[in-house]
């Protein structure tokens, strides 16, 4: 409890003297520059566009400014001479204005600065420069992704490990400020394939078609009461052009290759997008190694060694059409279709195992182990937009169908003594459902002229159905036939069907000029169904759940912004941690969900502090939260050495951190940006029963640090690196590990074509995990090595020209944001034959 004490003073004391000395200065208020940015055409606010100050003949700016959400910027830090203003903001031409100093003493009003859109001169604009890769809004970071070349030729995953406040692990699973408990949207709705699997869905994203991510960290009431961290919205590329293009993009690695193609058209009122991504992974070998002691009642200490070579194969394919339609001006119509294929293979082969007992071998046992994992998904929107003439009044009616088939299965094949001749093979079908349909009102409108008070209210309902039929089938030697297990416990079907319905309202106005305050309250009713094709009941009462948030903001004279914020939270457990079937595929650790879990409860705090300062900005937050009945795993030992993993609603966690985070433009060609994330963890699983009872705690670092440089004639050099420490779990530590590429790129044609080279994590050949697991009976160390090494060369090209639309577009979707995600619930999907991981959430 002093660790914590003293942490939270440290972090305290450390964000209340950046805050002051920002304010402070030598006590004497320092002249400032304003302007308010805004749309030429519309009159309309740019919102967060970058003001920066630039000595006349200068590369570097002088000072700069942030504007807030009504496109008001402040510019201080500045000495009496001649200086260059440019204001810029992404998808507008950058405005460049003369401004004369004659006093340091006295405020420069440079009035309305309008700007233009750049997309209406889209092939003959050349931009000069480095645009923004991070923009900070009140209740969200947005990371630019179309911005970033290094992710050329990958997927979501690449694009991910470059955002703040993001972690992605080796095997593609998200956490956010060290908890995995997050909802993945793409484009504000979420998708089937990304609620049975959020690495799954990452990998199906190609870079190329992502235009930003955004990470919401404190959810208004409107949103879902999704969970612990908070919600990433992925935001592809749409846009609102004429005519007709094409896009091409491929690439090739020793890792992976990729092709993609991606049209659209528009006439008049009328849109339609159309594309296809596929990518293959191959060559993705690897090892693992596995040390266990097992101590009994009497003391005897059994020790288990396990060691194979592994290798991963995939094909990812994801296909998506669209239209939009202007029925007049105040009313809109979007709907889509999305589907998704996955195919994934993993091998292990020399799979050994030896069994000692007090130092002395037992046994020695040969096996290999083949994993399918295969899926389906599609994704169904239609919806419906109505504006009215007072501006800012809105009613949408927003419907999704969604549905991810999933099939996996895994075959045993157990050698005899001399590690040749087959003995017998075991084999595991489970082919699973998981089905949404959505329904969702939302209403927001201003409550007077000024547009500095607004009320937002809706209401929703989620339908689920989720399946899984799962059998084991065993089979005499290399040529005899499968047959059915006779054992009921390993043999059934699970359905659970979920029905959510929810209310909402949120209430944001302004006060005393520089401060807002948004308070919302959220109401979910929940109802539960489970049922097996055995005599076995799940009894699941229904429960009602009333989510309270508030966010709060205040603009300091400067243009920095302090926000606050405080939510809570439900998480409701996915078909992972609830699946019954019984994962074997290493057959001395066994896992296996409960389909009689409660879902989670988290209270989230947070405090922020954003400011710029002659070409950098800089973002600081601090962090507290609180979850109880938190789902953790119980581990038990059965006869012959075997680790059995399931879970309970037994934990508590508590977490308090920070993040910082920096963008550095140095000159019109050279940018850094960068940043770590601090965070202590404790957890304490509750249980008084010595041979269960657990609690740890400690610290968690990652960080993050992304380069790009602007050569002549188009070429441009880019660098990152991302690396996570040791991160503390309930039973042990998961392993730190760290990322890195190099990549170069060139733009020819009048920049309708790219091409791109690219070395990643060259200077190792292999990366290693090492997992620990430690408890009064179990000891566990387990070894993942990756060869991740990759070259790869990356070629896009843009086919057709387009003009801009000028007239805005509304488009509302579905967000379904309330299901526990990571964690494996009896897949262990993350580990290559190692211990089945305790989850912390």
């Amino acid at each position: 409890m002093n660790k914590l004490l003293n942490l939270i003073i440290a972090i305290t004391f450390f964000g209340s003297t950046v805050a002051f000395a920002q304010q402070t200065g030598e006590g004497k208020e320092p002249a400032r520059i304003i302007g308010v940015a805004k749309d030429l055409k519309t009159g309309e606010p740019v919102g967060y566009a970058t003001a920066a100050l630039y000595k006349v003949g200068a590369d570097v700016s002088t000072s700069g400014a942030v504007a807030d959400g009504d496109g008001v910027f402040f510019i201080t830090g500045f000495a009496v001479g001649t200086y260059e203003l440019q204001v810029s903001f992404l998808g507008y031409e950058t405005v460049k204005r003369t401004v004369n100093i004659n006093s340091a003493d006295s405020d420069i009003n440079l009035g309305e600065i309008g700007m233009t859109d750049e997309g209406v001169a889209l092939e003959e604009v050349t931009v000069q420069g480095q645009r923004e890769l991070i923009e900070e809004r009140v209740d969200r970071t947005i990371y630019k992704a179309e911005n970033d070349k290094t992710t050329a030729g990958g997927d979501a995953t690449d694009v991910l490990r470059r955002v703040p406040m993001l972690s992605v692990d080796l095997d593609g699973n998200v956490s956010m400020r060290g908890s995995s408990n997050i909802l993945v949207l793409i484009d504000n709705r979420p998708s089937a394939i990304a609620a049975s699997s959020i690495a799954d869905a990452l990998k199906q994203i190609p870079a190329d078609e992502i235009k930003a991510v955004e990470v919401i960290t404190s959810p208004s009431a409107r949103f879902d009461a999704e969970g612990t961290s908070g919600v990433i919205n992925i935001v592809t590329k749409k846009n609102n052009l004429q005519g007709v293009t094409l896009n091409i993009n491929s690439g090739f690695g020793l890792r992976g290759s990729n092709l993609g193609l991606q049209g659209s058209a528009r006439k008049g009122k009328l849109g339609f997008s159309l594309g296809g991504f596929g990518r293959s992974g191959y060559n993705l070998l690897g090892r693992f190694e596995n040390e266990q002691l097992l101590t009994s009642e009497n003391g005897d200490v059994r020790k288990v060694i396990q060691s194979a070579d592994t290798e991963r194969r995939d094909i990812f394919g994801r296909y998506n059409f669209g239209m939009d339609y202007d029925i007049n001006q105040y009313n809109f119509i979007t709907g889509a279709i999305n589907f998704g294929l996955r195919n994934s293979n993993n091998e292990q082969r020399n799979f050994l195992t030896e069994n000692y007992q007090n130092d002395q071998l037992l046994s020695s046992r040969l096996r290999s182990t083949d994993t399918k994992d295969q899926s389906n998904s599609v994704d169904v929107s239609l919806n419906y937009t109505r504006t009215f003439e007072k501006k800012g009044r809105e009613l949408s009616f927003l419907t999704l169908y969604s549905r991810n088939n999933r099939e996996n299965s895994f075959i045993n094949t157990l050698f005899s003594e001399d590690f040749t001749t087959i003995d017998s093979r075991l084999k595991n079908d489970n082919p699973s459902r998981n089905e949404e349909f959505t329904v969702q009102v939302d209403y927001v409108t201003p409550m007077n002229d000024k547009g500095n008070q607004i009320l937002e209210y809706g209401a929703k309902n989620i339908l689920r159905k989720a399946y899984s039929d799962f059998a084991y089938f065993e089979a005499d030697g290399s040529d005899g036939e499968f047959i059915e297990s006779e054992n009921p416990s390993l043999n059934n079907e699970f359905s659970y069907d979920q029905n959510v319905t929810a209310g909402y309202v949120s209430y944001t106005f302004s006060f005393l000029k520089n401060y807002t305050l948004k308070p919302g309250v959220r109401y979910e009713y929940t109802t539960i169904n489970a049922d097996f094709k055995t005599e076995f009941e799940a009894e699941i009462p229904s429960y009602g759940t009333w989510v309270p948030s508030i966010n709060a903001s205040r603009k300091l004279k400067n243009g920095n912004m302090i926000k606050a914020a405080y939510n809570r939270r439900i998480q409701r457990p996915s078909l992972r941690f609830l699946n019954p079937n019984i994962e074997a595929s290493n057959p001395l650790q066994i896992s296996q969900g409960n389909p009689e879990l409660d879902p989670e409860f988290t209270d989230n705090y947070e405090l922020g502090y954003s400011t710029f300062i002659k070409g950098t900005t800089l973002n600081f937050t601090t962090f507290y939260r609180n979850t109880t009945g938190s789902i953790q795993a119980i581990r038990n030992v059965l006869d012959g050495g075997i680790i059995s993993t399931t879970y309970d609603n037994i934990g508590q966690e508590q977490t308090i951190g920070t993040n910082l985070f920096a963008n550095v433009n140095i000159n019109n060609k050279l940018s850094l940006n960068g940043g770590f994330d601090l965070y202590y963890a404790m957890l304490d699983n509750g249980l008084s029963d010595p041979d269960f009872a657990a609690s740890n705690e400690g610290f968690v670092i990652s960080g993050r640090i992304f380069g790009n440089y602007t050569l002549p004639k188009n070429w441009q050099v880019q660098l990152f690196s991302f690396a996570r420490g040791r991160q503390v779990q309930l039973q042990g530590t998961s392993g730190g590990f760290a990322v890195y590429g190099l990549s170069m790129n060139k733009q020819f044609a009048e920049k309708r074509g790219s091409v791109g080279f690219g070395v990643e994590n060259f200077l190792a050949k292999e990366f290693i995990v090492r997992n620990e697991i430690i408890t009064p009976t179990i000891v566990q160390n387990s070894l993942n090595a990756t060869r991740n090494m990759n070259f790869k060369v990356n070629f896009s090209y843009r086919i057709g020209k387009l003009s801009m639309d000028q007239r805005p577009r509304r488009r509302k979707s579905v967000n379904n944001d309330d299901l526990k995600e990571g964690g494996d619930g009896g897949q262990n999907e993350g580990q290559q034959g190692g211990g089945a991981p305790v989850r912390n959430r």
